[in-house]
Order: C-alpha cells, then sequence, then structure tokens
C-alpha cells in the first residue's frame, strides 16, 4: 500500500516531466534559499533580512546554506490575517449568543 506523501510525490514527478517549466518546489517541503525566495516572491535581500532578524524559520546546517520549511514559509505568508467583514460579525454574533444576548 502506497503512503498518501509518496502518491503526492510521485504526482509531482510525473507533472514536472510533463511541464518542465514548473517551479522547482513543486512536491518539495523543505527549500533552497533560492526556492524560497520563489515561492515567498520576495528579493533575496529582503529574505536575508528575515533571517537576520530572526522573523524567519530557517536552518542553516554545519553553518552553510540557508533551508527553509514549506509549512513554516506558509505560516509566515498568513500571519497577521486579517478578518473579512462576515467573520467579524459571525465573531460577534457567537459572543452575543454565547453571553446570552441575542434575541434571535
Amino acid at each position: 500500500m502506497i503512503s498518501g506523501l509518496l502518491k503526492f510525490k510521485i504526482m509531482a514527478n510525473k507533472l514536472k516531466e510533463e511541464y518542465p517549466t514548473l517551479p522547482t518546489f513543486v512536491g518539495k517541503d523543505i527549500l533552497s534559499f533560492k526556492e524560497a525566495t520563489k515561492y515567498l516572491d520576495l528579493s533575496e535581500s529582503s529574505l536575508y533580512k528575515l533571517t537576520s532578524e530572526l522573523k524567519i524559520s530557517f536552518s542553516k546546517p554545519n553553518g552553510g546554506k540557508l533551508y527553509f520549511e514549506k509549512a513554516d514559509l506558509d505560516n509566515w505568508m498568513i500571519q497577521n490575517k486579517s478578518k473579512s467583514v462576515v467573520e467579524v460579525e459571525n465573531e460577534i454574533l457567537e459572543k452575543s449568543i454565547k453571553n446570552g444576548r441575542s434575541k434571535i
């Protein structure tokens, strides 16, 4: 039986064969510095600044090149999320129901 991760990697390899212009980070969990700049759509200097200020997680094995976990990059991209009007209204409604103030 093939695991879900293995199936995903097999599909990613097939896509790379069929579409050689796909970004190199497709199907990878760990990205190089250059891949991370492309994935985040940031300049190299911007990413270096984020790492030097420790605003983004990274690994530097043996004091060499920088590597990033894609999940960490995803989390960084969605930090400080702004809520939509509908989300705010739903929160207010839920709190009023919880506090027994709703007259619906």
